[in-house]
């Protein structure tokens, strides 16, 4: 197929775009570039690209593809707290623009990068896709606001699906330590220390990023009336962990490292342990096969043969909200978001 991928040089979508290109797909990308400066290990795979902020997003960028996987937009909570009208205009409002655009092209699949977040404040309950949705945060509610609209596009040719993902973790080339497993690694490759900022109670659903990749690519490639118009929670059999499990599952696998908790950590409101049993029905879908532990230790060995990078994990080198922070200071990008000097 010819894939438009969204954000296709950030944490994912540089992981997403060789598996793409592996399986024999034409990967044409749309990218601001904001996260240039953020590399970590592992080489970019160059494509051809739009380098434009998808909320100026036009027909003829959208025109000729089968497919399109967005991954862009404001990633995380934090950074989708910055402002919560943005959060709605990047997240939301530029998705509804890109997904009429591909549709009014011709575009029959649309894949969209949602999140686990959109469960929010959920407690102790297994959650599956038919579960109440419950967001607590402007990232959250951008994620289920596109969804809805999205379902509503759906139709004999232009066919949505919802990735719902948990969080993320794993090596790529465009590395985030604002995600607490990566967070917490580094911390312990840093200082031995695995620094809890919250009281550690707090359920999260994990996947690594290969495997979510290749759940990407696998969905592409399934029957239509296996995914059309659906929600799939990504992860896998184990992907639900308390952060205190986490915590000692990177003590587990790094010497002499102890857990620590903040002075004034406290309850997470975030928290969901979601089931994936949905997806992992697929018959079209690869099994997921990456375990914490291995991709901790994954983790762990390529820290140690990149020692600069722990000098700075919670600078703005790779925590997106301290990035677009300095962005703006610097004078790169405006407070709106926009690069200045940059129509596109």
């Amino acid at each position: 197929m010819r894939v438009l991928v969204t954000g296709h040089r950030g944490y994912i979508g540089s992981v997403l775009v060789p598996e793409l290109i592996k399986r024999g797909h034409e990967v044409i990308g749309c990218d601001t570039g904001l996260f240039e400066a953020c590399e970590f290990h592992g080489e970019m795979i160059d494509v051809e690209d739009f380098k434009t902020d998808i909320r100026n997003i036009t027909p003829s960028m959208v025109a000729g593809f089968e497919a399109v996987i967005h991954l862009a937009g404001l990633s995380n909570d934090p950074l989708g707290s910055y402002c919560s009208q943005l959060t709605n205009e990047i997240n939301c409002e530029a998705t509804i623009l890109l997904a009429n655009l591909a549709k009014k092209s011709g575009t029959k699949r649309f894949l969209f990068a949602s999140s686990c977040s959109i469960y929010g404040a959920s407690g102790e309950n297994l959650l599956d896709e038919q579960s109440p949705s419950n967001p607590v945060t402007p990232y959250g509610r951008s994620k289920l606001d596109s969804e809805i609209a999205l379902m509503k596009m759906a139709d004999s040719i232009f066919s949505p699906t919802f990735i719902r993902a948990g969080t993320v973790y794993g090596v790529s080339p465009r590395i985030r330590f604002d995600l607490v497993a990566n967070n917490l690694t580094a911390w312990a490759c840093s200082t031995n220390k695995i620094f809890l900022k919250s009281d550690g109670n707090a359920w999260r659903p994990l996947i690594h990023v290969r495997d979510l990749a290749a759940m990407y690519v696998d969905l592409l490639e399934s029957p239509r009336v296996e995914i059309h118009n659906q929600a799939f929670n990504a992860g896998g059999e184990k992907a639900n962990h308390r952060i205190i499990q986490i915590a000692e599952t990177v003590r587990k696998v790094i010497p002499d490292s102890e857990i620590v908790f903040a002075n004034d950590a406290q309850p997470d409101k975030r928290n969901y342990r979601v089931s994936s049993e949905k997806i992992n029905r697929l018959k079209s879908l690869q099994r997921p096969k990456w375990t914490l532990e291995s991709g901790i230790s994954e983790l762990y060995t390529q820290l140690m043969r990149t020692p600069d990078a722990t000098d700075g994990f919670e600078g703005s080198r790779y925590s997106r909200i301290e990035h677009v922070h300095h962005l703006i200071q610097t004078g790169i990008l405006d407070t709106d978001l926009y690069q200045l000097g940059n129509s596109t």
